[in-house]
């Protein structure tokens, strides 16, 4: 039998094992941020964490956070950004349907944000990195993770990199990466404030009042219950539902067969407590979708679909490629370069070196190429004669692929055959206000109910770009922190 999600009363309780002011389920980025500001707040709090320490997702991620409008490292770097372009990038990218109050809080609150990271001992160095990649390769402190400066975001809002990645050296992603030193000093900061944890301990329903109000958890630990009180407010954390498949077949069927760009507890959890007790829903349709290229190799040629038709700038984000492929292209890519263009990407250095495997076809000419690929005849030299008409003079008229990396194909060619490199996460979840309050869906607030993380929906509504959850994560999880804290304390007997 799979455990119960249905909310447990009240009145049932006849024992608390735990309690405290403030109880956070997960302690992740938006777990722990919810922590320091409830702690700062005056509340006493409790995280709980279903595995045997802190760090969640966020701890084994490659650390980029989005930050922007004017961020310290911005500026000492040079670049220059307001809250309003910031804003007007993400409703461009992270769309359609982006929860606009979210978006504009999330982007005029974001210098401050990047102040109180460091306030609690996150380093950032004064570095740039303006290569293709999906990440920093060093320790470098700020990069373009998003697109912002390819088609078609850089003629909506002015390029500002915004990709801000704290600082470790011999980062090894997935082991202590850059987002282990995000979280690392946020969990000394709440350690110091007093935050309890307790870990091996999984929530797994919420308990009511007879009002309706969130008053606790029940947990189970080592196959045991564990009820834990809230004296003010329960804040969920628990992360996305990459990992739940049936979940994943209800809401998100095209990441069925795909590997989940997450961790394993990340199964919905929070989600289907907050649903037996009311909590709406949104873009549960929404997927991050990573695309296994090199960026500076897909930079430099051309990605073809199934068709042998070129389908989007070669030169944008890696997730928005990743997208593309997935959801428009029958998951089909195939990457065509030409021998200089090869060897100028292999001289160059990155953080993916698996991702440079030898070519599937190389041939002396296309035509040899698109026969060697069983493509039908001109369905790939067309493409490549249109490119190299308008390549000649620099241009790339029909996908505006920046002049840098536009160069006619020439000579030997090679392809790789790309179908099914890509791989997912879920962005959508339960409904929150920008003060982090899980909605009813009747659109009222839940008493006693907070959440943050991706187990809502946050500022992504369909779109993508690396650090928003790390961003949203940690900007609204404080914000759940203090709306939880200041709920009106509960006189439970």
């Amino acid at each position: 039998m799979p455990e119960s999600r249905r909310p447990v009363p009240s009145a049932t309780v006849s024992t608390w094992d735990f309690e405290a002011d403030v109880v956070i389920a997960g302690y992740g980025i938006a777990g722990v941020c919810a922590a320091i500001e409830a702690a700062r707040a005056g509340a006493d709090v409790l995280v709980l964490d279903r595995t045997g320490g802190w760090g969640g997702a966020a701890a084994l991620s490659g650390g980029w956070i989005y930050l922007g409008g004017g961020t310290p490292l911005q500026r000492a770097l040079g670049f220059e950004d307001t809250a309003e372009n910031m804003e007007t990038f993400l409703t461009a990218a992270l769309g359609p349907g982006v929860d606009a109050a979210k978006i504009h809080a999330y982007a005029h609150g974001s210098t401050e944000h990047y102040d109180w990271l460091t306030g609690c001992g996150v380093v950032f160095k004064e570095e740039f990195w303006g290569e293709p990649g999906w990440e920093v390769p060093h320790d470098e402190g700020l990069g373009y993770s998003g697109g912002e400066n390819a088609a078609p975001f850089n003629t909506v809002a002015t390029p500002a990199p915004r990709g801000h990645v704290p600082q470790m050296a011999d980062k090894r992603t997935g082991v202590r990466g850059a987002g282990y030193m995000l979280m690392k000093p946020l969990v000394e900061t709440a350690e110091a404030l007093g935050v309890r944890a307790e870990y091996d301990i999984r929530a797994h329903a919420l308990v009511t009042g007879p009002d309706g109000r969130v008053e606790g958890v029940v947990a189970r630990r080592f196959g045991q219950d564990v009820h834990v009180r809230a004296r003010r407010g329960v804040v969920l954390a628990t992360g996305s539902f990459a990992y739940n498949a049936a979940m994943i077949e209800t809401y998100a069927p095209r990441l069925l067969g795909r590997p989940a760009a997450a961790i394993e507890e990340h199964d919905g959890a929070g989600i289907l407590m907050a649903q037996a007790v009311g909590a709406a829903l949104a873009h549960m349709d929404a997927t991050e979708v990573a695309f296994f290229g090199d960026p500076q190799m897909m930079a430099r040629g051309i990605l073809v679909n199934g068709r042998g038709q070129r389908f989007i700038a070669e030169d944008t984000y890696g997730g928005r490629i990743g997208q593309a492929v997935l959801i428009q292209q029958d998951n089909a890519a195939y990457l065509v370069m030409d021998m200089e263009a090869h060897e100028e990407a292999l001289a160059t250095e990155t953080s993916t070196p698996y991702f440079r495997q030898p070519p599937t076809w190389a041939a002396e000419t296309v035509a040899e190429l698109e026969s060697d690929m069983g493509l039908p005849a001109g369905a790939l030299t067309g493409t490549v004669d249109t490119y190299n008409r308008h390549a000649a003079d620099g241009a790339d008229p029909l996908l505006h692929k920046k002049p840098q990396w536009v160069r006619p194909l020439d000579g030997p060619v090679a392809a790789w055959d790309m179908r099914g490199f890509t791989a997912g996460f879920t962005l959508g979840g339960l409904r929150t206000d920008a003060d982090s309050r899980v909605l009813h869906v009747d659109d009222a607030p839940i008493p006693g109910l907070f959440a943050a993380g991706r187990c809502t929906s946050g500022v992504c509504a369909g779109g993508y770009a690396s650090g928003t959850s790390l961003g949203d994560g940690s900007f609204f999880g404080r914000r759940a922190g203090v709306s939880a804290a200041t709920e009106q304390s509960l006189d439970l007997q």
